[in-house]
């Protein structure tokens, strides 16, 4: 049986193109001693994704030319020689771009737990990197308190919108969402329950960002970078935490990027600015799983999932984040016969 598969060609300028990646067929790999097969299901398809197409170092290499695209997905095994995996469980891990995968020693996945009640999408959106990078982010790295005042950049976004409703949760006195449009800004209030939310397309966020928080921000999450970020900083309070997720408004810039010049209020207002990544959190990610499935499972955290169909559309699923195309996490559908259990 053959493998679909999408390498990258060439590294991109700007937005992913026709000449930056390739679909080819190659075989179905073979399942060895200690090691599964993996039908894959779903794709989650992520800002950084962006970055590791760039010959620029990172947390992780960049990925080699010629390569399958890396990436986190889902699928189900359908031969096991490993203790590890049953035939018929769901996994998740790095699957990257295509259709069948190897778990190996090298490249281990998370078995789903059943009985969860919840549908695959939603478990890649809530209960995936998208839903844990929101809650130890908050909770762990920028220590949201209750009364906080939490402001969110990307707010309609997978990651954004279900850090906006933790922080709710949480006892935030306010949340203010940053969003493109009037359409997202909407959303983020009337779906989301977000008490406010600010178009960063239209002019003087900052000025407006003083008034939608007149005594200062309190926790600044900050999945955008670039003149957003400088626009909060300017509107810090004492004792501020701003938390760096991402910086999706860098990731396809391709002239000289502008410098951030409110730097000084993280010294005059004693603040903290401090960035992560989610695999720092491996091994408690159960901690986190276990608190937004009873979110989910209440009706207390709303979701949205983008599903895109067939992996040859992988690589315009991914310009989406970049477009505003998407609302909520978006996915692509590989194979849909792949259920939970």
């Amino acid at each position: 049986m053959d493998n679909r598969q999408i390498v990258l060609t060439k590294r991109p300028v700007g937005h992913v193109d026709e000449s930056t990646t390739t679909l080819i067929t190659s075989p179905q790999p073979e399942c060895g001693e200690g090691e599964a097969l993996i039908k894959v299901a779903m794709l989650s398809i992520d800002p950084t994704i962006r970055t590791w197409m760039d010959d620029a170092p990172g947390y992780l290499p960049p990925i080699e030319l010629g390569a399958v695209v890396r990436g986190s997905g889902t699928g189900v095994i359908v031969e096991s020689r490993s203790e590890r995996y049953n035939v018929g469980d769901v996994v998740f891990g790095m699957t990257n771009w295509q259709e069948w995968a190897l778990a190996t020693d090298e490249n281990r996945f998370s078995v789903v737990p059943k009985g969860l009640g919840l549908d695959l999408a939603t478990m890649m959106n809530v209960l995936g990197v998208t839903g844990i990078t929101a809650f130890f982010g908050l909770t762990d790295v920028g220590q949201m308190k209750e009364g906080d005042v939490v402001v969110v950049s990307g707010a309609a976004g997978a990651t954004g919108s279900v850090t906006g409703q933790i922080a709710k949760a949480r006892g935030a006195s306010k949340v203010i969402g940053i969003a493109g449009g009037g359409e997202k800004c909407a959303e983020v209030v009337e779906k989301y329950g977000f008490d406010e939310c600010l178009d960063y397309k239209e002019e003087k966020l900052r000025q407006r960002l003083r008034a939608a928080a007149p005594n200062g921000v309190d926790l600044y999450f900050d999945n955008v970078g670039g003149e957003i970020l400088d626009a909060v900083l300017a509107n810090i309070a004492m004792n501020a935490r701003v938390v760096l997720c991402g910086a999706i408004s860098q990731y396809n810039a391709t002239g000289a990027r502008r410098g951030i010049e409110n730097t000084s209020t993280l010294i005059t207002r004693r603040a903290r600015m401090e960035g992560f990544i989610v695999l720092d959190y491996a091994s408690r990610f159960v901690e986190a799983q276990t608190e937004l499935a009873a979110m989910v499972l209440s009706g207390s955290l709303h979701h949205q999932e983008h599903l895109v169909a067939g992996l040859e559309n992988a690589p315009d699923a991914l310009n989406l984040l970049f477009s505003g195309g998407n609302h909520g996490k978006t996915l692509v559908v590989v194979d849909e016969s792949v259920q939970l259990g």
